[in-house]
């Protein structure tokens, strides 16, 4: 169960998605009028892919426990 370790890549694509949401906010700040709806796709998206891997981390980490109590039951 031993993990790979992880790479640059791996630390570059785990800051992509709030990196996108800071450069939406950004250009949110910076577009004046009818312009600034143009900035809220990239800040969705981000939102979207950052509450997917917080969801799906919790999803894991409950599996994981559930499985350890499992365990932990059969051998008493």
């Amino acid at each position: 169960m031993n993990r790979p370790p992880r790479t640059r890549l791996h630390v570059l694509l785990s800051l992509a998605a709030p990196l996108l949401v800071l450069l939406g906010v950004v250009a949110l700040l910076q577009r004046e009028g009818a312009d600034k709806l143009q900035s809220l796709p990239a800040i969705l998206v981000g939102a979207g892919l950052v509450i997917h891997a917080v969801v799906g981390r919790r999803r894991r980490r409950h599996r994981l426990l559930v499985a350890l109590r499992s365990n932990r039951f059969e051998e008493s």
